[in-house]
């Protein structure tokens, strides 16, 4: 049974910021976002996380491991270095989209993303350690079949770029909403999901989905581990044997 930390990283008033005392440069905003998630993505993945940057002024972080005074340290210290700060919900549960939504609420009821009044709130619970588990977090590493063969070799780097896209957003799309999973672009051709407990059958059937509606064909490595880090590590490994041995789905702890 998996039990997801999730945790959702909201700038604080950052709407009305961009366009105070006027608007900002572009490219400033840009860069800043930039540096922001890196920055985040850094200090989380020290403790053995993941973050994703979604829209930027929203990010998406799997923590487990993760203490509730590690998430009061991240926010002193992106207070301390940016003109912004971050408000924090962390929530838990054996479905990530449920525990999204619950970390996603907690924020919400403490203030607008939008309130000038609010301030760094840090709202919810973390897993203690007594309480971790081997396979708290699954994570599936979904990549295109010879994307540079098919894809990078062949066409120009925007329609490249389309039709990638298309193919995560399908399985965004499906993965949410059939299987209670978050999925997120990693760049290349590379989509990383949270899941739930899922076996061969629903990622065999996400594949067939997602290759029926945009013609996009996909392999997956599966893995699970007590934070994002030791699961999606163990994914890769599986998605290399999917490439080694011409397999579309494998589960790490079937192959080991």
């Amino acid at each position: 049974m998996t039990n997801t930390q999730v945790t959702l990283v909201q700038i604080d008033n950052y709407g009305p910021w961009t366009v105070t005392p006027e608007p900002r440069r572009e490219a400033d905003l840009q860069t800043m976002q930039s540096r922001l998630y890196a920055d985040i993505s850094q200090f989380v993945g020290n403790r053995g996380g993941y973050t994703f940057f979604t829209r930027f002024d929203n990010m998406i972080a799997v923590t487990n491991g993760c203490s509730f005074d590690d998430h009061a340290l991240l926010q002193e210290s992106v207070g301390n270095r940016y003109p912004v700060t971050l408000s924090l919900g962390v929530a838990t549960g054996t479905n990530p989209v449920q525990a999204l939504s619950d970390a996603t609420e907690l924020i919400q009821d403490a203030g607008s993303a939008q309130d000038k009044n609010r301030r760094e709130c840090l709202e919810g619970r973390v897993i203690e350690p007594p309480h971790r588990a081997d396979g708290d977090v699954q994570i599936a590493h979904f990549d295109v079949i010879n994307a540079t063969g098919n894809y990078t070799d062949e066409l120009n780097a925007f329609d490249t770029f389309i039709e990638i896209e298309q193919g995560y957003a399908e399985l965004m799309r499906h993965m949410r909403y059939a299987h209670d999973s978050l999925s997120f672009f990693v760049g290349g051709d590379n989509v990383i999901v949270v899941c739930p407990e899922l076996g061969s059958a629903e990622y065999e059937e996400a594949l067939c989905h997602v290759e029926d509606a945009v013609d996009v064909e996909m392999q997956v490595g599966v893995g699970r581990g007590t934070s994002a880090h030791e699961a999606g590590y163990a994914a890769k490994h599986a998605l290399e044997t999917c490439r080694t041995d011409g397999t579309r789905v494998e589960l790490e702890w079937e192959t080991t």
